[in-house]
């Protein structure tokens, strides 16, 4: 596996997809975002017909739907077959029906599969709930981003009003301490920090200073790691 890589971790909304974007095109990395796998897993679960809260029946169809992140310019699209589902999966519906089917073994595990292929043969940036723990252990810098429940709350509802949607912070902030809940507590790979990553509050900070941070730590880890070989 390519040593170069980068895990990000963390609960929804502390800013991982947006950070891990601009992180990888800064450092010429490939950006892997994992949580649109399991959202277009769950897009076919719910397109199928198929009962998201029947884990056996789940499992039963869990290697039907043909998956595929395809990285170009620096962003990644998301195809179900032949379809671009990239801004389908971002509906809310789709990311509740995600968390579920993500405590699900089977699904975990054919997602895990497709991940670590992708970086077993390149650098990449990836981003999620177990990606340092489970997805790419030997990663070469390990981040977990968090921030307050109600800042994060107030990043997706502006996120959410900028495709035309309109959701009460209150709300969002109730679905974001359920999710959390649920990613904690699930049996099988349970969202938490790894032992050996970065730890980054975003609370009080702006994303190009969160990017602006971590490029530093990952070039100085980077100068580290080459001055060792040399």
């Amino acid at each position: 596996m390519p040593n170069h890589s980068i895990a990000i971790d963390g609960p929804a909304g502390a800013g991982k997809s947006t950070v891990a974007k601009r992180l990888a095109a800064k450092q010429g990395l490939i950006y892997v975002d994992t949580g649109a796998m399991y959202r277009t897993m769950g897009l076919y679960f719910l397109n199928a017909g198929i009962d998201i809260h029947d884990e056996d029946a789940v499992s039963a169809h869990v290697n039907e739907p043909v998956i595929r992140p395809v990285c170009s310019d620096g962003e990644q699209k998301i195809f179900l077959g032949e379809e671009d589902v990239t801004q389908t999966i971002r509906q809310n519906e789709i990311g509740d029906a995600a968390s579920l089917i993500s405590t699900y073994g089977a699904v975990r595990a054919r997602l895990v599969d497709l991940q670590q292929e992708i970086a077993h043969t390149n650098d990449v940036v990836m981003d999620g709930r177990d990606i340092g723990t489970v997805v790419i252990p030997d990663a070469f810098l390990k981040i977990y981003l968090t921030a307050d429940v109600r800042v994060r709350a107030e990043r997706r509802v502006g996120e959410l009003a900028e495709k035309g949607i309109v959701r009460s912070i209150e709300e969002i902030e109730k679905e974001i301490r359920e999710r959390d809940e649920r990613d904690m507590n699930r049996e099988i790979s349970p969202l938490k920090q790894a032992e050996d990553a970065v730890l980054v509050d975003t609370t009080g900070m702006g994303i190009e200073e969160v990017v602006g941070f971590l490029s530093a730590v990952y070039e100085g880890r980077l100068g580290t790691a080459q001055g060792e070989e040399g």
